[in-house]
């Protein structure tokens, strides 16, 4: 490669756990996009190491794959790094402590920003920060590319595009399917969820500044359940999801209702479960989880043993490849509005209701690099579809006028209406 050109892509944290799925993902991909890309992070044996394993999974050569040596650290590597790419997609977390010094750099170095936070308190202060610049250079930052919350933003696309009318709230429902080897979670998720809920109020005071005005008050709300029910959908037992679904549709939301005089849709996320002795058992680890992360020395001792603490669920190695190859989810959208479009603030309550649903494999390992490369994929083939020349966006109103979801619908992701 020239000096003057750059990678399509460059993955940082490419030796990282999830990272190495990445490199699998766009090893599969960039040869029919037909995309340049490297490999990038810390330790050049540990990235060689990866890219030999991505050879034997995926059946191509990646032992010439270039490699781009860089550490959160040195700005000046990160800068380099940025440089040399058109994209990179950055894998390395938790991003409360490794993110911004890669934002900044790409937004410095001209290379767009795509990374797979659920980290509510990072995403939103990446926006406050560093909007107005990523405008000015050109580039789009885009977080929350992975599970959270490209199934959750794209599914309320999809039922947007499948609803007659005007959609008022809409309501999803998160079922998460084990295969026979169980299934489990990297510890990385777990530190960022740590210290995600030890610093809840930096978020409130993040969110002060960057939506100092609240959206205006809705006539008809959305419906108010409690912690624990049954639901109408599929039975199950049910409870409010605290993942980062409901934030990052939040500020899709208020892009629409500012930037394109759309109304705002109210969301929900809920999450589901088989028994009623889960939910006790996922009630046991919330207050031990609250009562653990007060505690620097039992912070420690929550990762350190997090299987034992956590019956398995979340393991130091991550989840095993039957684990991944076995498991699956689905998201059923209950959507709720109007036939025919109001004009002003509707006078009656809404007369519709729209199920559609959106399945995948594994969300961690299989589907997050999936909807992150996808996402690349747009960003680099269909960045005039984009709204403005950059900025700070979230996936739901960065990518709502471009293809992401019929490529989405290629790679194992579906999308489909449900009958009542």
């Amino acid at each position: 490669m020239m000096a003057t050109e750059r990678y399509d892509i460059v993955i940082f944290g490419a030796s990282g756990f999830t990272g190495q799925f990445v490199v699998e993902e766009v090893a599969r991909v960039a040869p029919t996009e037909r995309l340049t890309w490297a490999v990038s992070g810390r330790s050049m044996e540990k990235i060689q190491k990866v890219l030999s394993k991505a050879s034997k999974r995926t059946g191509n050569d990646l032992e010439s794959t270039p490699i781009i040596i860089a550490d959160t650290s040195s700005d000046e590597s990160l800068l380099q790094m940025a440089k040399q790419a058109k994209l990179v997609l950055n894998c390395v977390g938790p991003y409360r402590f490794y993110g911004e010094q890669v934002v900044r750099a790409c937004v410095e170095g001209g290379a767009h920003h795509l990374d797979i936070s659920g980290e509510p308190a990072y995403i939103e202060k990446m926006q406050l920060k560093y909007n107005g610049e990523a405008e000015k250079s050109g580039v789009f930052v885009i977080s929350a590319c992975g599970f959270d919350s490209i199934p959750a933003e794209s599914g309320i696309l999809h039922a947007k595009q499948k609803f007659q009318g005007e959609i008022n709230t809409v309501e999803s429902y998160l079922e998460l399917h084990a295969g026979p080897h169980g299934m489990a979670v990297n510890n990385g998720t777990l530190e960022s969820a740590i210290y995600g809920f030890l610093n809840e109020g930096e978020l409130k005071s993040i969110r002060k500044s960057l939506f100092p005005e609240p959206l205006p008050p809705p006539k008809y709300k959305i419906a108010k359940r409690g912690m624990l029910f049954k639901n109408e959908v599929n039975k199950k037992w049910t409870a409010p999801f605290l993942g980062s679904d409901k934030s990052v549709v939040y500020r899709s939301q208020r892009y629409n209702f500012s930037q394109r005089k759309e109304k705002a849709i109210q969301y929900q996320p809920y999450v589901c479960y088989d028994s009623i002795l889960t939910v006790f058992g996922l009630l046991w680890f919330g207050l031990l989880f609250g009562i653990m992360t007060k505690f620097s020395f039992t912070r420690k001792l929550l990762l350190r043993y997090s299987s034992f603490f956590t019956a398995g669920l979340f393991k130091p190695e991550g989840p095993s490849l039957k684990q991944i190859e076995t498991c699956s989810f689905s998201m059923t959208f209950v959507s709720k509005g109007w036939k025919s479009l109001p004009e002003g603030e509707p006078q009656s309550p809404p007369d519709t209701v729209k199920i559609t649903k959106v399945t995948g494999p594994e969300v961690g390992y299989v589907t997050t690099p999936i909807c992150m490369v996808q996402a690349a994929v747009v960003v680099l083939k269909e960045k005039e579809k984009l709204p403005g020349k950059g900025g700070v966006l979230a996936p739901g109103s960065a990518f709502q006028d471009t293809t992401l979801l019929q490529r989405l619908s290629e790679h194992n992701i579906k999308f489909q209406e449900v009958d009542k």
